[in-house]
Formats: C-alpha cells, structure tokens, sequence
C-alpha cells in the first residue's frame, strides 16, 4: 500500500466483501480493527467512499428507513471484488510495515497461503531489523540519557521480540 489512501481503500474493500455497510458502520468497524488512537474521521472517510463509487469498485444503495431520512449503504461491485482479490495478491515492501500490515493482517483469510508466509516473513525480517537498531541503541545509551526515552526504547525492543516470537510461530502454522 503506497499511500494511507491506498490502505483505506484496501481496508474498506475488505469490510465491505464481507456485507454492505453505512458510513458509520464502516468507521466504526474500521476504529475496532485498528484502534481508538488511529480515529478515522468522516472527513477521510466520505471523500474515499466518494473516489471508490466514482471508481466503480462500490455503489450507492438507498435504504428506507423508518426513520424521517433514507440510509445509504455502500456495497461492493464486481469490479470490486476483483480489485480487492487482486490487492490481496500484490506485495511491496510496505506490506510489513506497521499500518500496511495491520491492514493486511485485519483481512488476511482471502489472501493465498503462499503470499500469507511472504508477508509475514517480510514483517518478520523487518522487525529483526528494527530490534538490532534498538539494541544497538540501548548498548550505546550515554550515561545521563533521558530516562524516558531509554524506557520507550526498552518497551519499543520488547514488543519487537514478543511480536517476532509470534511471527515465528504464524510462519509456521502457515507453512504447515
């Protein structure tokens, strides 16, 4: 995913596969996938769905509503469904980083189980990467360093070796 509207198109193709949903329905799905602290607000979300219906790859559908005002809810096309089966299989390097691979991982049932191992083993090298700076940075910490931040690097380098040690285990069912 090269850019965040990328990944939000993968992610709302993604819910959107499983059954059509409104716009409040969509950010609240997409807040439980990723977090209270990554808010997706209407004001990304709408201008996305927008681009998505002119694109094609999802409709408009009126519901009546008992309420005063109809509902829309936003379904997936067929032109959607291959573009989605078609981002699943495509894989770049920002597959394994953080948001790029918190998106692939939320939708990771449609993928193939060969490019599921590739992803994870691409995460996996990218994590070990990360570990060894942060342990090089910790070793070479001057005295006096910042006690907060040597903390955020010791708590940033123990996530890192907890998630390495569950990719290990991931690749493995996988591979099975």
């Amino acid at each position: 995913m090269r850019s965040r509207s990328d990944s939000l198109e993968f992610a709302l193709l993604g819910l959107l596969s499983q059954n059509p949903l409104h716009g409040y329905e969509l950010r609240k799905r997409m807040g439980a996938i990723f977090g209270p602290f990554r808010a997706l607000s209407f004001s990304v979300l709408y201008p996305q769905l927008r681009r998505m219906v002119e694109g094609g790859v999802i409709e408009e559908v009126l519901v009546e509503s008992t309420s005063r005002r109809s509902r829309i809810v936003y379904a997936i096309t067929e032109k959607g469904l291959s573009r989605f089966s078609h981002l699943t299989e495509t894989i770049s390097p920002d597959t394994w980083e953080d948001e790029g691979f918190e998106i692939r991982f939320a939708f990771f049932s449609p993928t193939s189980a060969n490019n599921r191992v590739r992803i994870l083993e691409g995460r996996h090298r990218r994590l070990k990467e990360k570990a060894e700076i942060l342990r090089g940075e910790l070793e070479k910490s001057p005295i006096g360093i910042d006690k907060y931040l040597e903390e955020w690097r010791r708590h940033s380098l123990e996530s890192a070796d907890r998630e390495i040690a569950w990719l290990e285990d991931m690749i493995k069912t996988e591979r099975k």
